[in-house]
């Protein structure tokens, strides 16, 4: 069975450069092509292809966006995202947004063929780029607010284990995976898989912080629903209302976890 892969990029010559580059490849199948992200999604949704290959620059709605749509929407669609031009900060987004993989326009063909392919078996390239210290660091941040918040609803956020946070100091501070494998008495796979985890855990993490600001949008706007009525401040929500709003949100956030996870 051919891998169905769907294009969307602003630069219409570039798109069919790849298009041109995977018409070659007796594996894969471009199902489908776009200029922007809002038009692949429409196209998308009617027919989702096994790899979207969308661009993270777009004005209105970025690639980075339209990946976590299709993360949370469509799980049987990979993503891989092309980057302008090497860019940690959209590569860090791209990881916890759930994108597979991550290139820029510079890379190889055969590089982009074999991210594709990783993609469609389930694989992330994008795994690699905690080798880089600044994304290695990035991570270690991020959990460390996630802890703070986690604690806030019952410590359901999954946390990094002490092996990865170890392996994760260590690359921060420039250590190479060799001598981490020495220090730890570890192996090389060992390290791929840890990698694996934390990422998964980073995107499940990224999409419960997303259920919390939605959760608290909603609450902003009960309240001031409630005034706009003329009631007065301290009859905007009662506390049982309350109580029943956060055991709500606590459901879904335990959804999240068994979803993704």
């Amino acid at each position: 069975m051919k891998i169905s892969v769907f294009l969307a990029d602003w630069q219409v010559l570039f798109r069919e450069g790849i298009h041109f580059t995977l018409s070659g490849e007796e594996d894969m199948e471009v199902v489908g092509e776009a200029t922007t992200s809002e038009d692949a999604l429409k196209e998308i949704e009617a027919n989702p292809p096994g790899v979207a290959v969308l661009n993270t620059n777009h004005d209105e709605l970025g690639g980075i966006q339209a990946t976590r749509y299709l993360r949370q929407n469509y799980p049987s669609t990979s993503v891989l995202l092309i980057m302008d031009s090497d860019n940690e900060e959209q590569l860090f987004q791209a990881m916890k947004a759930g994108a597979s993989a991550c290139l820029t326009k510079e890379a190889e063909p055969s590089d982009l063929i074999d991210s594709i392919r990783a993609a469609a078996q389930g694989h992330q390239p994008i795994c690699d780029a905690l080798l880089r210290p600044a994304i290695a660091s990035r991570v270690l941040d991020e959990f460390e607010e996630f802890t703070l918040l986690s604690e806030q609803v019952d410590n359901l956020l999954p946390r990094l284990t002490p092996g990865e946070t170890e392996i994760l100091h260590q690359l921060a501070n420039e250590t190479s995976v060799e001598e981490i494998c020495q220090a730890m008495n570890i192996a090389e796979e060992t390290i791929s898989q840890h990698f694996r985890f934390v990422v998964t855990k980073l995107v499940t993490n990224d999409h419960i912080r997303q259920v919390i600001e939605a959760a608290q949008n909603g609450l902003l706007s009960m309240i001031l629903r409630a005034r706009l009525a003329g009631q007065p401040p301290a009859e905007y929500i009662t506390r049982d209302e309350f109580a029943a709003f956060k055991d709500s949100i606590k459901e879904r956030f335990r959804s999240v976890v068994a979803d993704i996870s």
